[in-house]
C-alpha cells in the first residue's frame, strides 16, 4: 500500500497526473439513477424492518441496559 502523498511536493504536471488517473477510473464505474437507487434502499429496509431494533425496539430480555435491579433505601 502506496505511504501518504503530501501535495504541496508535488509538480503541477504530477498533480494533473494522479486527477486524469483517478478520472480514468470514475469513468468506468457503472452508474445508476438516483430513484432506482432510491427504490433499492427503500426496499431492503422494508424487508429488514421485523428485525430492525431502531424501528421496532429491543426486547426487555435482550436489553443491556437494562437495570439489574432496584434501587432500595433502608
Amino acid at each position: 500500500m502506496p505511504g501518504v502523498i503530501n501535495m504541496d511536493d508535488l509538480t503541477d504536471k504530477d498533480k494533473a497526473q494522479m486527477e486524469l488517473d483517478q478520472k480514468k477510473i470514475e469513468v468506468k464505474l457503472e452508474r445508476w439513477l438516483t430513484s432506482k437507487c432510491c427504490e433499492e434502499i427503500k426496499d431492503y429496509i422494508v424487508a429488514a424492518e421485523e428485525e430492525d431494533i431502531l424501528v421496532k425496539g429491543m426486547p426487555e430480555d435482550k436489553n443491556p441496559f437494562k437495570e439489574k435491579g432496584g434501587c432500595v433505601i433502608c
